[in-house]
């Protein structure tokens, strides 16, 4: 059996040092350490792709957190089931004791609780991403009441930018979070942050 461990991070400015410190206390050659830099959107990344030419029955591949494998949860559990079923090697999650396939005297339902756990997080995915869309909406209707106008973007608005601003504003989220949801610049965030809040007051 060998032990693999992958992570990801979404850009080459994201800190990656907490997932590492993590895995390196677990004595992984390097050489078995695979890290992509790559949006989490789909699983055709180089160095996953490289990892699961090498993962033969009763390896094991570690993970820090679930969302490191991707975004969207169906395509994990796509993904986690030929790991665990067609190629028969096993995953634990760090962050989530309960996703470790490997079957041991203390982990007896290993991967019949996994799987439980991934369709539920799944359809708590599923219906975050619905309250999000219906937040948005409403935050849109609410500013256009308003008479919120925030000019002609010089680029289209990122979907999320009507649930993350107020969140913002009233301290509910740290703005370097927004960001990296949103995927802005601080310059225009702000400018945009700035304007819209202008126009609520």
């Amino acid at each position: 059996m060998t032990t693999y461990a992958y992570f990801r991070v979404s850009s080459k400015s994201q800190c990656i040092d907490r997932q590492l410190d993590e895995i390196y206390k677990l004595n992984i050659p390097e050489k078995n350490i695979f890290i992509d830099m790559e949006s989490g959107k789909n699983f055709n990344r180089i160095n996953y792709l490289r990892l699961k030419k090498k993962l033969r029955k009763g390896d094991l591949v570690i993970v820090k957190s679930i969302d490191r494998l991707g975004r969207n949860y169906q395509m994990i559990i796509d993904e986690w089931s030929e790991i665990t079923k067609v190629i028969q090697a096993d995953i634990k999650v760090l962050d989530m004791p309960l996703l470790d396939t490997r079957v041991q005297p203390d982990n007896l339902v290993g991967k019949f609780i996994s799987d439980i756990v991934l369709q539920i997080l799944s359809f708590v995915a599923e219906n975050e991403r619905e309250n999000i869309r219906q937040r948005q909406a409403e935050g849109i209707r609410i500013a256009k009441e308003k008479g919120v106008h925030l000019g002609r973007p010089k680029y289209e608005l990122p979907n999320d930018f009507f649930v993350v601003a107020p969140k913002v504003l009233t301290k509910q989220m740290h703005y370097t979070e927004a960001l990296n949801i949103l995927k802005m610049n601080k310059s225009t965030f702000y400018k945009y942050l700035k304007s819209y809040h202008n126009q609520l007051q």
